[in-house]
């Protein structure tokens, strides 16, 4: 299934996207797409049923579409997980995960607009598979176990100022979690439609220029191990995201003048079967 959320921000409705393209909605069904809908196989299960008796009422295609999950617990997210991103940066391929976090207060929807933050010259762009979870995990015993846990996959665009991150000290927090830095969606797609999460193909493009083309089968630590090595260390939710890096590509690993981002450039993105994302940058 294709899940969504439709309306006008912080008014969104549970809504599907059927087969045909239609947007359906399922507000009589389940108040929310969240965590707790994702944990509740019952509830699921009714939506796959009124789905296929096409029953389920249409709704206005030109709504907003905003984030695909509502009441996000954690957002945690890997960096360096892409051989060729390590390369063109000149890093070490990682011997673990490295993990930092965003706030859930940093998703915004998939073509709602991007802030530059004040002070800010290195604004980059990265395309990132993202994994929701559906069920509580910890200290999982293996990749199979890690991936029972995941419900779904989504396009998140892991919005970083790289001074903030890199050159002013401390962790890179400060560079990930400036107000719209994590757009997300447009779906989540449930894990049934994604059989192998290593088979994506991801592209970004910045005023119509296509920057990167990579592929999750150069993950440094694929989704299953990302998910399972992340409960070793802290428990898995209904609700929460992972963000497993980006591909080469980056205007961080652009020849010097690094092509940054500035007010008024448009970002798209898109990965195989999980939609396309349209930002129009602006000043915060």
């Amino acid at each position: 299934m294709k899940l969504l959320r439709a309306g006008a921000a912080g008014a969104e409705r549970p809504a599907l996207l059927d087969r045909d393209g239609v947007l359906r909605d399922l507000s009589a069904l389940v108040t929310d797409i969240d965590g707790a809908l994702l944990a509740d196989e019952s509830a699921l299960a009714r939506i796959r049923e009124e789905e296929a008796a096409g029953t389920l009422p249409a709704l206005d295609a030109d709504l907003r579409v905003g984030p695909p999950l509502g009441r996000i617990g954690k957002i945690v997210c890997i960096g360096l997980n892409y051989h060729d991103h390590a390369k063109e940066t000149g890093s070490p391929i990682p011997k673990e995960p490295i993990l930092f976090m965003k706030a859930p207060d940093t998703v915004v929807g998939p073509e709602d607009t991007v802030l530059v933050p004040r002070g800010s010259e290195k604004t980059d762009w990265e395309v990132e598979l993202a994994v929701v979870i559906g069920r509580e995990l910890r200290y999982a015993a293996s990749a199979e176990e890690a991936l029972e846990a995941v419900a779904g996959y989504a396009i998140a665009h892991d919005v970083s100022e790289r001074a903030f991150q890199i050159e002013r000290g401390g962790q890179w927090d400060k560079g990930k979690n400036c107000e719209t830095f994590n757009p997300l969606g447009p779906w989540l797609v449930t894990a049934d439609e994604v059989p192998d999460p290593q088979a994506l193909g991801l592209r970004l493009w910045v005023n119509g220029e296509l920057k990167q083309n990579g592929d999750t089968a150069d993950q440094i630590f694929p989704v299953a191990e990302v998910v399972r090595y992340l409960s070793q260390f802290m428990t898995l939710y209904p609700g929460d995201v992972i963000n497993t890096g980006t591909p080469a590509g980056v205007a961080l690993g652009h020849p010097d003048p690094k092509p940054f981002l500035r007010p008024g450039d448009v970002v798209e993105l898109e990965i195989d079967g999980l939609g396309r994302q349209r930002q129009v940058f602006k000043s915060a």
